[in-house]
């Protein structure tokens, strides 16, 4: 696995604990062709209809304001299926995601582009492929109701068509200095084990 795209959402940047876990992650895959996106550098504005109003232009007709506003989404997906894994940085922020990683995936899920309705239900159109998500929280959610990150994700990838998703907790991360180490500590194996099966 050559290509790999990795999508930062943490408003610290590279102070953010989830920046730091995918720059830990990435320190392993020598030989690996990265693209960046860094939400915190360069934050998406929300979606509006104007956009979708893009979208739904066909490329030959579009003004030039209508150009900018569907290169969001359009380059997002290019790089999407360009990419052989993508690895995302997520903090929780309010029990759930960043709004900014939240603007992103907006524009990631495009009727008859990445995905399709039929008779059957709807339809994935992203050629399948690992995501990693390199989560990072405060207290300890994994698995309790207050943890909406992941069943929303897992919701929103396997609707696009991707399957392949593996999720890495760093919990705890604000009860204490023991408690910061142990969950930086436990993501970072699960990583490095991510990283042996599947780029190495």
């Amino acid at each position: 696995m050559k290509n790999i795209l990795v999508i930062n959402s943490s408003i610290s940047g590279s102070n953010g604990n989830s920046n730091k876990l995918v720059q830990f992650l990435l320190a392993q895959l020598s030989g690996a062709q990265v693209t960046e996106i860094d939400l915190n550098a360069q934050p998406l504005p929300h979606l509006e209809m104007s956009e979708i109003g893009a979208w739904m232009t066909p490329a030959a007709e579009r003004s030039s304001e209508q150009q900018v506003l569907a290169a969001y989404s359009d380059e997002l997906i290019a790089k999407v299926e360009a990419a052989d894994a993508i690895v995302f940085g997520v903090p929780m922020y309010n029990f759930a995601l960043p709004s900014q990683l939240k603007a992103l995936l907006d524009r990631l899920a495009r009727a008859g582009v990445t995905f399709k309705y039929t008779e059957t239900g709807p339809v994935g159109l992203l050629k399948d492929k690992p995501v990693i998500f390199a989560l990072a929280r405060g207290g300890v959610y994994a698995n309790s109701p207050a943890d909406s990150q992941v069943p929303f994700l897992k919701t929103f990838f396997n609707f696009v068509g991707l399957t392949q998703l593996h999720f890495v907790y760093a919990e705890g991360l604000n009860m204490g200095p023991e408690a910061a180490e142990e969950g930086l500590t436990g993501a970072q194996q699960q990583l490095t084990e991510l990283a042996k099966r599947l780029f190495i």
